[in-house]
Order: structure tokens, then sequence, then C-alpha cells
């Protein structure tokens, strides 16, 4: 059986990595800012990136060390505060030059240093101020539940809290855990968000192996929530295996029980994201059913999630499910308005596309709990999805309207 973790107080660490986090100067707050993940004998990688066309340095480095590595990886160096994006040449020779001297550091091939930023896009990286602490950060690592959370809030920006997950499994004599670390809060999209996302599992396992299963858990979890529609330039999702268990993926038994436990952790990380959305008071639990495939479902719930007539009502716990059926009608999927029945909580409030009796005042009440389900049904398919998303607010607005200033 899997056992979910939630809370940070008992998060479980798979062997094989240590964690490490300071202030290098970057965030104006003085707030730590860089962080530090070392495999201590390698793991095998896989990782998904952003679906932007503008994409960030650290993204390119990434992607390009990962085929000259083959798929492994040494250590995670993540900045917070600075995105390194829209920089120019000068934003990549800096990413390599910090991958240079960690690797330096650590005895490693700069191939091996898998790099991260995220912050605000077009501002010059400081490269010598996470250069003059790499020797600190290198000295501080430490493979404990102290060191995880050290990394999960140095890697926060607009976050108000850390993003941990963990999960663990007996398969056989031996034992596998796995940890999710995670940060985003606004610019979060599907197709990745503005997020980065850290798994590390002591399973053993190929990097063909994890994009595979990382691939199949990202789709229903991190890939389907949204709060504001816009995708970054940074998103990182990536899968570390440092194989210290001894248990292998390529049994049957390990690689189910791995998948389970991705899942679970994903689906976790892609809710406390959801709910720690900028400005976020409302949840929503989307639920589009009768579709005729799950991109079908998937267009559906975006044109849903992305509505800021939808997103405002739901801040007001405003019933007003013609916004919704409006919104259905314009997301380009061939709808026909009188197969559309809608749901709030657990009370239907529009049949056939027209209006039908509901408790207007138990509607409301549903959407003013922090978490509320709203189910569709297409009459079009078989084929469901379940998709998170959330309200837009005032304080939204306000956060980004001085988040560079």
């Amino acid at each position: 059986m899997t056992r979910l973790r939630r809370s940070p107080e008992r998060i479980r660490l798979p062997r094989g990595f240590s964690f490490s986090a300071l202030a290098a100067g970057i965030k104006a707050s003085g707030r730590p800012d860089l962080a530090l993940v070392e495999a201590s004998v390698g793991a095998a990688a896989a990782a998904l990136f952003t679906s932007n066309r503008v994409v960030a340095a650290p993204l390119e480095v990434d992607r390009a060390s990962l085929l000259a590595s083959g798929g492994r990886v040494r250590a995670v160096v993540v900045n917070s505060g600075n995105a390194n994006c829209a920089t120019g040449p000068k934003g990549r020779k800096a990413c390599e030059r910090i991958c240079r001297e960690a690797a330096k550091l650590l005895g490693v091939r700069a191939e091996e240093v898998f790099p991260s930023s995220t912050g605000i896009i077009g501002v010059p990286l400081p490269a010598q101020k996470i250069i003059k602490k790499l020797p600190e950060l290198i000295a501080g690592k430490m493979p404990s539940q102290r060191g995880a959370l050290a990394f999960a809030r140095a890697i926060m920006t607009t976050d108000s809290r850390p993003k941990l997950a963990s999960a663990r499994f007996r398969a056989g004599s031996k034992q596998v855990t796995l940890l999710g670390i995670a940060k985003g809060s606004g610019m979060i999209h599907p197709k990745l968000a503005t997020m980065l996302v850290y798994l590390f599992t002591d399973v053993s396992a190929s990097p063909r192996e994890l994009q595979q299963l990382l691939q199949d858990a990202c789709d229903p979890t991190l890939n389907s929530m949204s709060v504001d529609g816009d995708t970054s330039t940074n998103d990182t999702v990536l899968l570390l295996a440092s194989g210290q268990s001894g248990a292998r993926i390529r049994d049957r038994r390990v690689r189910k029980k791995f998948a389970h436990a991705l899942l679970a952790v994903c689906q976790s990380l892609a809710e406390q994201i959801v709910s720690d959305g900028e400005g976020v008071e409302h949840v929503i639990r989307l639920f589009v059913e009768q579709a005729r495939s799950r991109e079908e479902g998937l267009q559906v719930a975006r044109a849903i999630a992305h509505s800021a007539l939808v997103k405002t009502a739901w801040a007001g716990a405003d019933p007003n499910w013609g916004r919704i059926l409006a919104a259905v009608g314009s997301s380009g999927v061939p709808i026909d308005p009188t197969g559309v029945k809608i749901f709030i909580g657990n009370q239907m409030v529009c049949r056939h596309g027209t209006a039908c009796s509901f408790d207007q005042e138990r509607a409301h009440r549903a959407l003013a709990q922090p978490v509320c389900d709203i189910r569709l049904q297409l009459r079009r398919g078989a084929s469901a999805v379940r998709f998170l998303t959330t309200d837009l607010t005032a304080e939204y607005v306000r956060i980004n309207a001085d988040y560079s200033t």
C-alpha cells in the first residue's frame, strides 16, 4: 500500500540525495534564493519542459546537457528571483558558467549539472553572486528533512508556502521512497506552468523508463490545472532516480507500485500549487464528462477555466451557470447545447442547455467553500477529465500589477 505524505514535518527522504539552500542576494528581500540537490552517486533523469516558444536559458542548457550526459544528473542548482529569460546569449553563457563552476567544486562533468531559474523575465542573471556562494552552498548539503525543506523554501517566488509530498512502498524486502518538491503560484497553465517540480526516488530505472512514467503521471495532474491561463517560459519537471533502494522498474510489480506512487505525489503537488495560487480564495475541481476524447474534455475544461467572467463569478460565489455554458459553447468543440447538463456541488443547475429549478442559496454556499466541485455532462461520448482551477480575485491583480516593482 502506498502512503502519501503532504505535511512537510512528515516528509520521507529517498536515499542518494542531499539538499542545501542559502541567500545569494538575488532577491531584494534577502530571503534564500539559491538551492542545491546533489545525487551522490548520480541519478538517471527524465524531464518535461514548458511548451512556450519563449524559453529561458537554463532550459536550453538542460536539454543539451541531458543529451550529452545520456540522461544522467549529479546535481541540480536552482535560483529564484531571476528567470534568466529573454537575456540573449549572455544569459546562456552565465548559466553555463555556473554549471562549470559547480561541476568543478563537486568533481563532476558540467553537463551533469542541471540548472533552473525562476523569477523576473528580462533581467540579467547575476552569475557572480551565485558563483561566489557555490562553495558555501555545497558545503552545507545534507541528506535530511531539514535540507529538503530549506531547498523547498529557497525556490519560492510568490508562493506563500513550500510544497512537498512523498510516498513509500515495499517491493519484496526492499523499500522505495519518492519525494516531490515544487514551486508555483501564478502563471499556472496546462502544458506546464510557472512551476518547478523536482521528483526524487531511490528506485533503479533507465532515463527512457522514467520518461514514460513521468509523462503518464503529469498528464492527468500537473498538465490538468490552471490558475490564470498564462504559460511560463521556465517550467520544468525533473524526475531523478538514484537506484539506491535496489528495486528495479523493469520488475512489473515495482513499476506498477511506482507509477501509482508517482501519480499520487504529482496529484498532491498539483493540488498544493492550485490552492496556493496568487490571490486564490476558491479552488474549483472541474469534471467534464461524456466527452468524445480526453483532449476534447480538456479543451472544454480550459475554456471554462480561462474565462474571466466565469472566474470572477466564482470569486463572488455566484452560481451563474450561464457563464459556464457560454464558455463551453466558445470552446471550439462542436457542442449540441441541448445535451449539456451542469452541476454545482451535487445540485443540477442546468438541464439540456436551459434553466432548471435549483436552490440558489445552496449553490452559493457550495461555491463559497474553499473547494467546490463543478460537473458538466456533454452527451458526446464516454471520456472524462478532472481539471483543477481557481477563481480570479482583486488580490491576483494587485500581486501581478506590482510584481516587478
